[in-house]
């Protein structure tokens, strides 16, 4: 194993090699920890978008400066350790005549009062480390113009209530950037509708439980512009892995916009009212909102707007027109283990209400 760094002492024991050789990568393991805060962004672009090692929020920040500076404190732990047991194992080896029996230092105060106060002193350091962040995230303060959002986590979709503005959409939660312009942090209330879910978005917040009748929350400042991924990271039933979140961070401007569109009600299309009876008709209303129209169901997302968004079942599929009517027909194709019922419907139905659909811009 020595030989793989290219140096073994001449004649030395192989335990002696071993541990040598140990040191050396221990060494080398506690330097990458302490100088990975500086790699993560020259790598972050080529590392996965839920990398936690890049985080572009201030809540993600801070936990993750508080992992590194764990990771230095148990990394240098281990390098004292070892290094305390690699000289006591070398120093006392028994020799091949020694049959005395080595100094006993039971009951030495100086040494009780080392392995207990030195312990004491490192859990505390690190709680009071672990504190002063839980702190700073669950206490921030919350500035003028913070945008207010209400999570709610279903089986297997999130739904997103933007009171101030006086709508709600799914899925796909559309946020501002925090900038050298100005700080727009959102604060997420975090409600769950049926089991429990858990919000996290690896680089803009750390996980954080939806249980129901327990109301939680958190927030988010990012700062560049750009889709951060996530998904519910507590199991919650059959589709869980397919439970996924896409954060769309705006400029001022783009986010506005988004906003003002958001607000209008749905387009009536004299073009596609037979598309539009239909769905009535089959009571997708009983189901789902489209504001405008008699549609009021709160079981399902809210699909007014619902061709402004990039996908189906909360990630399941791109939304495209093929994608779009085969999950009306059969959403068990895309998301086995989805709450939505298959809809029998003859072809020319499935491409009125498809037509229909496509309208919700």
């Amino acid at each position: 194993m020595a030989s793989l760094w290219g140096w073994r002492p001449n004649g030395a024991h192989p335990l002696l090699s071993v541990i040598l050789c140990t040191l050396r990568c221990s060494g080398a393991m506690a330097f990458f920890f302490t100088h990975l805060s500086l790699l993560a962004p020259a790598v972050a672009g080529q590392l996965s978008p839920t990398n936690i090692f890049a985080p572009d929020s201030t809540p993600a920040r801070s936990i993750f400066r508080l992992s590194i500076f764990d990771l230095e404190v148990e990394g240098a732990i281990f390098i004292v350790v070892f290094s305390l047991l690699a000289y006591a194992v070398i120093k006392f080896r028994r020799g091949k005549r020694d049959d005395s029996e080595p100094p006993q230092v039971y009951g030495s105060n100086q040494m009780e009062l080392a392995w207990t106060v030195l312990p004491v002193l490192i859990v505390v350091v690190l709680f009071l480390a672990t504190a002063e962040v839980i702190h700073r995230v669950q206490d921030a303060r919350r500035p003028p113009g913070a945008i207010d959002v209400t999570v709610v986590a279903h089986q297997f979709w999130w739904e997103y209530r933007y009171q101030q503005f006086g709508f709600t959409t799914a899925n796909e939660l559309h946020v501002p950037i925090s900038d050298s312009h100005g700080s727009t942090p959102t604060f997420l209330a975090l409600l769950s509708a049926d089991v429990d879910h858990s919000f996290w978005v690896p680089r803009l917040a750390g996980k954080t439980d939806l249980i129901p009748n327990h109301p939680n929350s958190t927030w988010i400042d990012p700062q560049e512009t750009g889709l951060f991924l996530g998904q519910c990271s507590q199991y919650c039933g059959t589709q869980h892995a397919k439970m996924l979140q896409r954060v769309y961070v705006d400029s001022r401007a783009d986010f506005d916009s988004w906003v003002r569109n958001q607000q209008k009600p749905a387009v009536s299309d004299p073009a596609v009212a037979a598309g539009a009876a239909l769905f009535i008709a089959k009571a997708c209303f009983a189901c789902h909102t489209v504001r405008g129209t008699i549609a009021r169901g709160v079981a399902g997302p809210d699909l007014t707007h619902l061709m402004t968004r990039h996908t189906i079942g909360s990630g399941a599929v791109q939304i495209t027109p093929q994608n779009l009517r085969r999950w009306i027909r059969d959403p068990g194709t895309f998301k086995p283990g989805s709450l939505m019922p298959a809809q029998d419907l003859t072809d020319t139905e499935l491409e009125q209400l498809g037509q229909y659909l496509q309208t919700l811009r």
